[in-house]
């Protein structure tokens, strides 16, 4: 029980439902069951984002430039559909883009040895100016209407996008935890030089993580398409920040070594938490900004604390009473 709520994914969960019932109990229509399922289709695209971005960051990397990858993919796939091109070759493209996007990113950083912020921001503009020229500057509309009609259908219940979410990150979380080429990304955040020395290939590892978070950067922009059926200019602008809130807020440290991308896409959920509750709570659009900004740091700074108050409290003090030792104060013995 102790490692569960120990566990960084236990207390997005916990906040996510104390949100949603303090939300609920001012407007009820926010707790109804269409409102969830909006919710949860609301925030699928940060949430593939979040899954790619994690892998960037588990190698104490980031990547800001995954919100133009993911515009101009949204771009390119609008093209080329409007342009009569059957779908099986347009999404063997757009993955291919932000696979190249990625590819980018990961040789400037790995083996050119630029800066991350610096390489991905370079990136960003270079992108969002191909995006602009793609288009011409103009929106992209008469998305053909059996690729719209893919977010209508469901399965189980549940909308096509969320089911390829949850694939995604059932498949990320397995690589992660199951394979030892999954390992080497959290080896190479925690410790790159130590992951060079027993024979971990650091440059590799780095330039598969951002060839990573392009995919799901190129993914994200066909749902994206999918969901709202015409591509704006603006499409992707200011994403990056946003991404990368969701990870950190869902336990992936910007150190590297450290998170899951379960927690990451729990993140996602609970900014687009936020975000929904501010149209329940009838609080008008130019406060959104600030007041996510600060329920951020509010949340962010209340589940520090609450995580040193489960290392340090309740359930030692219980070991001691009950005369025994816990694992979890074995194992900090041990590494003491």
């Amino acid at each position: 029980m102790a490692r569960i709520m120990k566990g960084r994914e236990a207390s997005i969960v916990i906040l996510i439902i104390a949100f949603i019932a303090i939300v609920g109990s001012i407007n009820s229509k926010f707790v109804e069951g269409n409102s969830l399922l909006l919710l949860l289709s609301s925030s699928i695209i940060l949430f593939i984002l979040a899954i790619g971005q994690s892998f960037v960051l588990l190698t104490a990397e980031i990547d800001v430039s995954v919100g133009s990858t993911m515009g101009l993919c949204a771009a390119i796939c609008g093209l080329l559909l409007t342009g009569g091109m059957s779908v099986w070759p347009v999404v063997l493209i757009v993955l291919l883009v932000g696979a190249a996007a990625g590819l980018f990113n990961g040789f400037g950083v790995a083996y050119l040895k630029i800066p991350a912020i610096i390489m991905t921001l370079g990136t960003l503009g270079i992108l969002r100016g191909l995006m602009i020229i793609t288009t011409g500057g103009k929106w992209i509309e008469d998305i053909p209407n059996f690729f719209k009609k893919l977010s209508t259908e469901s399965f189980l219940g549940l909308p096509i996008p969320i089911w390829i979410g949850l694939i995604l990150v059932a498949a990320a979380y397995l690589m992660l935890r199951l394979t030892r080429f999954g390992r080497y990304f959290y080896a190479v955040g925690d410790n790159a030089d130590g992951a060079r020395l027993i024979g971990i290939p650091v440059a590799k590892v780095k330039m598969i993580a951002f060839m990573l978070s392009g995919i799901s950067a190129s993914i994200a922009a066909m749902v994206f398409v999918m969901n709202i059926g015409f591509i704006p200019n603006q499409t992707g602008n200011g994403m990056e920040l946003q991404v990368i809130a969701a990870a950190v807020v869902g336990g992936v440290s910007l150190n590297g070594g450290l998170g899951t991308v379960w927690g990451a896409g729990l993140g996602a959920i609970f900014l687009t938490a936020i975000n929904s509750s501010l149209i329940y709570l009838k609080i008008p659009a130019y406060w959104n900004n600030a007041i996510s900004g600060l329920l951020l740091l509010v949340i962010v700074i209340s589940n520090s604390k609450f995580q040193d108050y489960l290392r340090n409290a309740p359930f030692k003090r219980t070991a001691f009473v009950k005369g025994g030792m816990g694992k979890d104060e074995k194992a900090d013995q041990s590494s003491a």
